[in-house]
């Protein structure tokens, strides 16, 4: 009796054992990260590019989505889904969605039976749909829209992470840029140091943390960034 009851808890802890790791494989993001990015590109809007081996991840969602034929609407996700996992393990010019020109571009999509399983493929596809979509684009469109907007100083603050550290007026890991300003407002050259070859213990507030060097800058961009934060004012 002991033995049956040891070896249902085994397989009862094994079983458990293979729905957690199945928890943690089927992340849809992470999984089109390892197994698609090499081959499709995944920005949104995307990024074209004439040596492309595969069209971007977008094109995809919004193309299979359009073409599918539900008989039910309310189904359209669903069948798209079924049709990216069906697909991938076993893809064909007589299924594929794609005109003469792009398969002629790209040809067709070798299986990947052997790099993805039917399950991985799913939660790629849910996330596929899920993130690939009209809203989503429109949302990034506005935020790349604003961004390009910005005075090219406040976009490398942006680009480099700046901002993560230093508020306007408001010191977080660092001080605030207002402090910054007004400590070295005659002095531009100690800020262009500092940004370039990191510094640490300037600041009583902060002397405990280090700032990094960012040593990718060029002498345009260190000029740019370090004039923004001499100018910036106070926000109320």
């Amino acid at each position: 009796m002991r033995v049956v009851v040891s070896t249902l808890g085994l397989l009862f802890f094994l079983l458990g054992c293979n729905w957690e790791q199945s928890k943690v494989t089927l992340d849809g993001k992470r999984l089109i990260e390892q197994k698609c990015a090499q081959c499709h590109n995944l920005d949104m809007p995307p990024t074209i590019s004439k040596d492309e081996l595969a069209p971007p991840m977008m094109a995809v969602s919004f193309h299979v989505h359009s073409f599918v034929t539900p008989k039910d609407e309310s189904q359209r996700t669903t069948k798209s889904i079924e049709f990216v996992v069906d697909y991938v393990q076993n893809p064909s010019v007589e299924k594929s969605f794609c005109d003469k020109e792009s398969l002629q571009r790209y040809g067709l999509m070798p299986s990947q039976k052997s790099n993805i399983t039917s399950n991985e493929t799913k939660a790629v596809a849910k996330y596929i749909f899920k993130h690939f979509n009209q809203e989503n684009l429109e949302h990034m469109m506005k935020e790349k829209a604003y961004y390009d907007s910005l005075p090219k100083a406040e976009r490398l603050a942006i680009k480099y992470k700046c901002l993560g550290c230093h508020k306007i007026n408001r010191a977080i890991v660092g001080p605030s840029f207002v402090a910054i300003a007004q400590k070295y407002k005659d002095n531009k050259s100690i800020i262009i140091q500092s940004i370039k070859h990191g510094s640490s213990r300037k600041w009583k507030k902060n002397s405990a943390v280090m700032m990094p060097a960012f040593k990718e800058l060029n002498d345009d961009e260190l000029e740019l960034l370090s004039v923004w934060i001499l100018n910036t004012k106070e926000v109320k």
